[in-house]
Protein backbone atom coordinates (compact mmCIF):
# COMPACT_ATOMS: atom_id res chain seq x y z
CA UNK A 1 0.00 0.00 0.00
CA UNK A 2 1.08 3.59 -1.14
CA UNK A 3 2.24 5.98 1.93
CA UNK A 4 0.09 9.00 0.46
CA UNK A 5 1.26 12.69 -0.16
CA UNK A 6 -0.83 13.63 2.31
CA UNK A 7 0.69 11.22 4.74
CA UNK A 8 3.97 12.74 4.30
CA UNK A 9 3.29 16.77 3.54
CA UNK A 10 4.11 17.43 7.22
CA UNK A 11 7.95 16.21 6.98
CA UNK A 12 10.45 17.65 5.63
CA UNK A 13 11.90 17.61 2.23
CA UNK A 14 14.16 15.58 3.12
CA UNK A 15 12.50 12.83 4.45
CA UNK A 16 9.74 12.87 1.95
CA UNK A 17 12.47 11.90 -0.69
CA UNK A 18 12.76 8.95 1.74
CA UNK A 19 9.16 7.69 2.26
CA UNK A 20 6.75 9.20 0.08
CA UNK A 21 5.32 7.13 -2.32
CA UNK A 22 6.69 3.76 -1.13
CA UNK A 23 4.94 0.76 -2.72
CA UNK A 24 5.45 -2.72 -0.16
CA UNK A 25 4.47 -5.70 -1.96
CA UNK A 26 2.79 -8.67 0.18
CA UNK A 27 6.60 -9.66 1.46
CA UNK A 28 7.65 -6.25 3.36
CA UNK A 29 10.93 -5.46 2.18
CA UNK A 30 12.44 -2.56 3.21
CA UNK A 31 13.95 -1.34 0.11
CA UNK A 32 11.50 -0.66 -2.56
CA UNK A 33 11.01 -3.95 -4.95
CA UNK A 34 11.85 -3.68 -8.40
CA UNK A 35 8.91 -4.97 -10.63
CA UNK A 36 10.53 -5.96 -14.06
CA UNK A 37 7.54 -6.58 -15.71
CA UNK A 38 6.35 -5.66 -18.61
CA UNK A 39 2.20 -6.23 -17.81
CA UNK A 40 -0.07 -7.36 -15.36
CA UNK A 41 -2.80 -10.48 -15.19
CA UNK A 42 -6.24 -9.87 -14.24
CA UNK A 43 -8.71 -11.92 -11.61
CA UNK A 44 -11.14 -11.75 -14.43
CA UNK A 45 -12.38 -10.38 -17.41
CA UNK A 46 -14.50 -7.96 -15.84
CA UNK A 47 -11.47 -6.55 -13.78
CA UNK A 48 -9.60 -6.46 -16.98
CA UNK A 49 -12.25 -3.84 -18.28
CA UNK A 50 -12.26 -1.92 -15.24
CA UNK A 51 -8.61 -1.28 -15.20
CA UNK A 52 -9.30 -0.16 -18.91
CA UNK A 53 -12.04 2.09 -17.62
CA UNK A 54 -10.27 3.82 -14.96
CA UNK A 55 -12.70 2.26 -12.51
CA UNK A 56 -10.29 -0.47 -11.08
CA UNK A 57 -7.31 0.61 -9.44
CA UNK A 58 -4.21 -0.92 -10.24
CA UNK A 59 -1.78 -1.63 -13.19
CA UNK A 60 -2.57 -2.74 -17.08
CA UNK A 61 1.09 -2.41 -19.16
CA UNK A 62 4.40 -0.98 -18.60
CA UNK A 63 3.94 2.11 -20.97
CA UNK A 64 0.77 3.05 -18.80
CA UNK A 65 2.31 2.67 -15.89
CA UNK A 66 4.37 0.71 -13.29
CA UNK A 67 4.72 -0.01 -9.53
CA UNK A 68 8.60 1.29 -9.34
CA UNK A 69 7.61 3.70 -11.69
CA UNK A 70 4.97 5.03 -9.83
CA UNK A 71 6.54 4.97 -6.82
CA UNK A 72 9.23 7.72 -8.28
CA UNK A 73 6.31 9.79 -9.67
CA UNK A 74 4.49 9.55 -6.19
CA UNK A 75 7.65 10.66 -4.46
CA UNK A 76 8.94 13.23 -6.29
CA UNK A 77 5.31 14.81 -6.51
CA UNK A 78 5.53 14.61 -2.87
CA UNK A 79 9.10 16.17 -2.75
CA UNK A 80 8.29 19.15 -5.47
CA UNK A 81 4.92 19.73 -4.09
CA UNK A 82 2.90 18.95 -7.33
CA UNK A 83 -0.46 17.20 -7.36
CA UNK A 84 0.90 14.26 -9.62
CA UNK A 85 3.62 13.32 -11.88
CA UNK A 86 4.55 11.45 -15.00
CA UNK A 87 8.17 9.80 -15.38
CA UNK A 88 9.79 9.70 -19.18
CA UNK A 89 12.56 7.84 -20.41
CA UNK A 90 14.32 11.01 -20.84
CA UNK A 91 14.38 14.76 -20.28
CA UNK A 92 13.56 15.32 -23.70
CA UNK A 93 11.06 13.70 -23.63
CA UNK A 94 9.22 15.13 -20.58
CA UNK A 95 9.90 18.92 -22.16
CA UNK A 96 8.04 17.19 -25.40
CA UNK A 97 5.42 16.05 -23.74
CA UNK A 98 4.93 19.27 -21.73
CA UNK A 99 4.75 21.58 -24.77
CA UNK A 100 2.79 18.63 -27.33
CA UNK A 101 0.41 18.47 -24.93
CA UNK A 102 -0.85 21.81 -24.36
CA UNK A 103 -0.58 22.57 -28.02
CA UNK A 104 -2.70 22.15 -31.13
CA UNK A 105 -2.42 23.33 -34.72
CA UNK A 106 -2.79 26.93 -35.09
CA UNK A 107 -1.55 27.35 -31.54
CA UNK A 108 1.55 29.59 -30.70
CA UNK A 109 3.98 29.22 -28.56
CA UNK A 110 6.99 32.04 -26.78
CA UNK A 111 9.53 30.67 -25.56
CA UNK A 112 12.75 32.50 -24.43
CA UNK A 113 15.69 32.24 -26.57
CA UNK A 114 18.35 30.81 -23.97
CA UNK A 115 17.56 27.27 -23.74
CA UNK A 116 19.26 24.07 -23.91
CA UNK A 117 19.62 23.32 -28.31
CA UNK A 118 17.25 20.48 -28.32
CA UNK A 119 14.50 22.48 -26.16
CA UNK A 120 14.68 25.16 -28.64
CA UNK A 121 14.77 22.77 -31.34
CA UNK A 122 11.28 21.52 -30.32
CA UNK A 123 10.42 25.32 -29.91
CA UNK A 124 11.24 26.03 -33.65
CA UNK A 125 11.98 23.52 -35.60
CA UNK A 126 9.26 20.38 -34.43
CA UNK A 127 6.43 22.44 -33.48
CA UNK A 128 5.99 24.57 -36.25
CA UNK A 129 5.71 21.12 -38.57
CA UNK A 130 2.58 20.23 -36.87
CA UNK A 131 0.61 23.98 -37.10
CA UNK A 132 2.02 25.67 -33.77
CA UNK A 133 3.49 28.73 -34.14
CA UNK A 134 6.27 30.16 -31.83
CA UNK A 135 8.31 32.99 -30.77
CA UNK A 136 12.10 33.43 -28.64
CA UNK A 137 12.05 36.06 -26.83
CA UNK A 138 14.97 37.57 -24.35
CA UNK A 139 13.92 36.05 -21.46
CA UNK A 140 14.72 38.48 -18.98
CA UNK A 141 13.01 41.27 -20.68
CA UNK A 142 9.37 41.27 -19.20
CA UNK A 143 7.86 43.44 -22.34
CA UNK A 144 9.31 41.05 -24.78
CA UNK A 145 7.19 38.45 -23.29
CA UNK A 146 4.39 40.52 -23.14
CA UNK A 147 4.86 42.08 -27.21
CA UNK A 148 5.23 38.56 -27.89
CA UNK A 149 1.96 37.28 -27.17
CA UNK A 150 -1.00 36.83 -29.74
CA UNK A 151 -4.82 35.41 -29.57
CA UNK A 152 -3.50 32.44 -30.25
CA UNK A 153 -0.83 31.75 -27.76
CA UNK A 154 -1.05 28.76 -25.38
CA UNK A 155 2.40 28.16 -23.97
CA UNK A 156 5.21 29.80 -22.19
CA UNK A 157 8.50 28.12 -22.20
CA UNK A 158 11.47 28.58 -20.09
CA UNK A 159 14.85 27.71 -18.22
CA UNK A 160 15.84 29.11 -15.49
CA UNK A 161 18.76 28.82 -14.72
CA UNK A 162 19.63 28.49 -18.63
CA UNK A 163 21.66 26.14 -20.25
CA UNK A 164 24.63 27.28 -21.04
CA UNK A 165 24.60 30.99 -19.71
CA UNK A 166 23.21 30.59 -16.18
CA UNK A 167 20.97 33.61 -17.16
CA UNK A 168 17.97 33.61 -14.55
CA UNK A 169 14.62 34.59 -15.36
CA UNK A 170 11.84 36.22 -13.17
CA UNK A 171 9.81 33.27 -12.91
CA UNK A 172 7.04 34.56 -10.66
CA UNK A 173 6.54 37.61 -12.99
CA UNK A 174 6.74 35.74 -15.99
CA UNK A 175 3.78 33.27 -14.52
CA UNK A 176 2.00 36.27 -14.41
CA UNK A 177 2.30 37.29 -17.97
CA UNK A 178 1.16 34.02 -19.29
CA UNK A 179 -2.06 34.06 -16.31
CA UNK A 180 -3.16 37.46 -18.36
CA UNK A 181 -2.21 36.10 -21.67
CA UNK A 182 -4.38 32.23 -20.59
CA UNK A 183 -1.64 30.57 -21.21
CA UNK A 184 0.23 27.78 -19.55
CA UNK A 185 3.66 28.40 -18.04
CA UNK A 186 6.28 25.65 -18.67
CA UNK A 187 9.84 25.71 -16.44
CA UNK A 188 12.52 23.48 -17.06
CA UNK A 189 14.54 23.10 -13.57
CA UNK A 190 17.35 21.05 -14.08
CA UNK A 191 20.20 23.76 -13.61
CA UNK A 192 18.46 24.94 -10.12
CA UNK A 193 17.74 21.52 -9.05
CA UNK A 194 14.38 20.76 -7.05
CA UNK A 195 15.89 21.17 -4.12
CA UNK A 196 17.11 25.15 -4.83
CA UNK A 197 13.99 26.10 -6.63
CA UNK A 198 10.50 25.82 -6.22
CA UNK A 199 8.73 26.85 -10.07
CA UNK A 200 5.16 25.54 -9.17
CA UNK A 201 5.13 28.24 -5.71
CA UNK A 202 5.99 30.53 -8.28
CA UNK A 203 3.29 30.33 -10.60
CA UNK A 204 4.82 27.71 -13.10
CA UNK A 205 1.84 25.32 -14.43
CA UNK A 206 4.30 22.35 -15.02
CA UNK A 207 7.37 22.08 -14.42
CA UNK A 208 9.94 19.50 -16.59
CA UNK A 209 13.15 17.92 -15.26
CA UNK A 210 16.19 15.79 -17.26
CA UNK A 211 16.37 13.16 -14.04
CA UNK A 212 19.53 12.02 -15.97
CA UNK A 213 21.01 15.09 -14.38
CA UNK A 214 21.28 15.36 -10.82
CA UNK A 215 17.94 13.73 -9.85
CA UNK A 216 20.22 10.21 -10.72
CA UNK A 217 23.57 11.91 -10.02
CA UNK A 218 25.63 9.36 -10.71
CA UNK A 219 25.99 8.88 -14.69
CA UNK A 220 23.71 5.32 -14.80
CA UNK A 221 20.54 5.62 -16.38
CA UNK A 222 18.35 8.54 -18.00
CA UNK A 223 15.05 9.33 -17.56
CA UNK A 224 12.70 12.75 -17.34
CA UNK A 225 9.63 13.86 -15.10
CA UNK A 226 7.18 16.31 -15.45
CA UNK A 227 4.99 17.66 -12.70
CA UNK A 228 2.07 19.85 -12.14
CA UNK A 229 -1.79 20.09 -11.54
CA UNK A 230 -3.76 16.68 -11.60
CA UNK A 231 -5.90 18.22 -14.09
CA UNK A 232 -2.59 18.95 -16.49
CA UNK A 233 -1.07 15.59 -15.59
CA UNK A 234 -3.85 13.05 -15.46
CA UNK A 235 -5.70 14.89 -18.61
CA UNK A 236 -3.53 15.71 -22.12
CA UNK A 237 -0.41 14.92 -20.60
CA UNK A 238 -1.31 11.13 -19.54
CA UNK A 239 -2.68 11.03 -22.77
CA UNK A 240 -0.16 11.89 -24.94
CA UNK A 241 2.27 9.67 -23.09
CA UNK A 242 -0.12 6.77 -22.96
CA UNK A 243 -0.17 6.77 -26.48
CA UNK A 244 3.07 8.09 -28.16
CA UNK A 245 4.97 5.47 -25.36
CA UNK A 246 7.80 7.35 -24.01
CA UNK A 247 7.83 5.36 -20.91
CA UNK A 248 10.51 4.94 -17.79
CA UNK A 249 12.15 1.91 -17.56
CA UNK A 250 11.28 0.48 -14.21
CA UNK A 251 15.02 -0.69 -13.61
CA UNK A 252 15.75 3.21 -14.12
CA UNK A 253 12.59 4.21 -11.95
CA UNK A 254 14.39 1.55 -9.22
CA UNK A 255 17.91 3.17 -9.59
CA UNK A 256 16.45 7.22 -9.05
CA UNK A 257 14.46 6.21 -6.20
CA UNK A 258 17.43 5.33 -4.42
CA UNK A 259 19.07 8.49 -5.96
CA UNK A 260 16.23 10.49 -4.44
CA UNK A 261 17.34 9.26 -0.74
CA UNK A 262 20.64 11.45 -1.13
CA UNK A 263 19.84 13.98 -3.77
CA UNK A 264 20.14 16.55 -0.44
CA UNK A 265 23.31 15.48 0.60
CA UNK A 266 24.98 15.59 -2.74
CA UNK A 267 23.20 18.77 -3.87
CA UNK A 268 24.17 20.81 -1.06
CA UNK A 269 27.85 19.19 -1.14
CA UNK A 270 27.97 19.71 -5.09
CA UNK A 271 26.86 23.68 -4.45
CA UNK A 272 29.34 23.90 -1.59
CA UNK A 273 32.42 22.93 -3.82
CA UNK A 274 30.44 25.03 -7.23
CA UNK A 275 30.96 27.90 -4.68
CA UNK A 276 34.70 27.83 -3.45
CA UNK A 277 35.74 27.03 -7.33
CA UNK A 278 33.92 29.97 -8.88
CA UNK A 279 35.24 32.42 -6.49
CA UNK A 280 38.88 31.54 -6.99
CA UNK A 281 37.46 31.17 -10.96
CA UNK A 282 36.87 35.18 -10.50
CA UNK A 283 40.13 35.92 -10.13
CA UNK A 284 41.65 34.49 -12.57
CA UNK A 285 43.51 37.15 -15.65
CA UNK A 286 42.59 34.42 -18.12
CA UNK A 287 39.14 34.39 -17.57
CA UNK A 288 37.36 38.09 -18.34
CA UNK A 289 33.97 36.55 -17.52
CA UNK A 290 32.62 33.96 -14.64
CA UNK A 291 28.52 33.10 -14.27
CA UNK A 292 27.71 31.36 -10.79
CA UNK A 293 24.01 31.42 -9.45
CA UNK A 294 25.71 31.98 -5.59
CA UNK A 295 27.65 35.50 -6.77
CA UNK A 296 26.50 38.70 -5.34
CA UNK A 297 27.64 40.06 -8.50
CA UNK A 298 25.66 37.96 -10.98
CA UNK A 299 23.23 40.84 -13.06
CA UNK A 300 20.08 39.01 -11.41
CA UNK A 301 20.91 38.65 -8.23
CA UNK A 302 18.26 40.17 -6.77
CA UNK A 303 15.68 37.96 -8.57
CA UNK A 304 18.11 34.75 -7.88
CA UNK A 305 17.23 35.54 -3.91
CA UNK A 306 13.52 35.75 -4.30
CA UNK A 307 13.00 32.33 -6.30
CA UNK A 308 16.25 30.59 -5.67
CA UNK A 309 17.11 28.91 -1.90
CA UNK A 310 20.81 27.99 -2.95
CA UNK A 311 22.80 28.43 -5.80
CA UNK A 312 23.41 25.92 -8.81
CA UNK A 313 26.06 23.42 -9.04
CA UNK A 314 27.18 24.50 -13.04
CA UNK A 315 29.65 27.59 -13.70
CA UNK A 316 30.10 29.02 -17.13
CA UNK A 317 33.18 30.84 -17.63
CA UNK A 318 34.46 33.02 -20.71
CA UNK A 319 38.30 31.57 -22.29
CA UNK A 320 40.22 34.23 -23.00
CA UNK A 321 41.09 33.31 -26.99
CA UNK A 322 37.66 31.60 -28.20
CA UNK A 323 37.59 28.53 -29.26
CA UNK A 324 41.42 27.69 -29.58
CA UNK A 325 42.67 28.64 -26.35
CA UNK A 326 39.57 26.64 -24.88
CA UNK A 327 40.42 23.54 -26.42
CA UNK A 328 43.82 23.98 -25.29
CA UNK A 329 42.67 24.55 -21.76
CA UNK A 330 40.22 21.40 -21.48
CA UNK A 331 42.49 18.81 -23.09
CA UNK A 332 45.06 20.14 -20.47
CA UNK A 333 42.54 18.99 -17.43
CA UNK A 334 43.31 15.86 -15.93
CA UNK A 335 40.83 15.48 -13.20
CA UNK A 336 37.93 17.11 -14.71
CA UNK A 337 36.38 15.46 -17.49
CA UNK A 338 35.43 16.41 -20.51
CA UNK A 339 31.75 15.62 -21.30
CA UNK A 340 28.26 16.89 -22.40
CA UNK A 341 26.78 15.30 -19.21
CA UNK A 342 25.86 17.24 -16.01
CA UNK A 343 24.52 17.06 -12.83
CA UNK A 344 26.92 14.02 -11.88
CA UNK A 345 28.68 13.20 -8.92
CA UNK A 346 32.11 13.32 -11.09
CA UNK A 347 32.63 16.79 -12.42
CA UNK A 348 32.28 17.17 -15.96
CA UNK A 349 33.04 19.93 -18.38
CA UNK A 350 32.05 20.96 -21.87
CA UNK A 351 32.63 23.51 -24.79
CA UNK A 352 29.22 23.94 -25.78
CA UNK A 353 29.49 26.13 -29.03
CA UNK A 354 30.57 22.57 -30.51
CA UNK A 355 28.41 20.35 -28.72
CA UNK A 356 25.45 21.26 -26.94
CA UNK A 357 24.62 24.20 -29.40
CA UNK A 358 27.00 23.03 -32.47
CA UNK A 359 23.96 23.05 -34.98
CA UNK A 360 23.06 27.20 -34.33
CA UNK A 361 24.86 29.50 -36.46
CA UNK A 362 27.52 31.84 -35.02
CA UNK A 363 25.10 34.37 -34.75
CA UNK A 364 22.36 32.68 -33.56
CA UNK A 365 24.58 31.50 -30.77
CA UNK A 366 25.64 34.78 -29.74
CA UNK A 367 22.32 35.90 -29.53
CA UNK A 368 22.02 33.18 -26.90
CA UNK A 369 24.90 33.91 -24.95
CA UNK A 370 27.09 31.34 -26.36
CA UNK A 371 30.70 32.00 -27.89
CA UNK A 372 33.17 30.36 -28.54
CA UNK A 373 35.23 31.23 -25.55
CA UNK A 374 32.70 29.96 -23.17
CA UNK A 375 33.26 26.82 -21.06
CA UNK A 376 30.21 24.85 -18.99
CA UNK A 377 31.49 23.34 -15.50
CA UNK A 378 29.47 20.68 -13.51
CA UNK A 379 31.15 20.18 -10.49
CA UNK A 380 30.88 17.10 -8.44
CA UNK A 381 31.22 15.14 -5.21
CA UNK A 382 35.38 15.51 -5.79
CA UNK A 383 37.11 17.93 -3.03
CA UNK A 384 37.26 21.53 -4.10
CA UNK A 385 41.04 22.26 -3.48
CA UNK A 386 41.51 19.13 -5.76
CA UNK A 387 39.65 20.48 -8.63
CA UNK A 388 40.84 24.16 -8.33
CA UNK A 389 44.33 22.64 -8.67
CA UNK A 390 43.46 21.24 -12.00
CA UNK A 391 41.71 24.02 -12.85
CA UNK A 392 44.95 25.93 -12.14
CA UNK A 393 47.30 23.52 -14.03
CA UNK A 394 45.14 23.53 -16.77
CA UNK A 395 45.34 27.21 -17.48
CA UNK A 396 48.59 28.28 -16.19
CA UNK A 397 50.01 25.43 -18.81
Amino acid sequence: MAIEAADTAALHPETRLVHAGTLRSQFGETSEALFLTQGHVYDSAEQCEARFLNKDPGFQYARFSNPSVTMLEQRMAAFEGAEACRATATGMAAVTAALSSLVRAGDHVVAARALFGSCRYIVEDHLPRYGVQSTLVDGTNLDAWRAAIRPNTKAFFLESPANPTLEVIDIAAVAAIAREAGAKLIVDNVFATPLFQRPLELGADLVAYSATKHIDGQGRCMGGLVLGSKELIEGDIQTFLRQTGPAMSPFNAWVMLKALETLPLRIRRQAESATAVAAWLKGRKELPHVAFIGDPDHPQAEIIARQMSGPSTLIAFEVAGGKDAAFRFLNKLKLIRISNNLGDAKSLIVHPATTTHQRFTPEVRASMGVSDGLIRLSIGLEHADDLIADLKQALTA
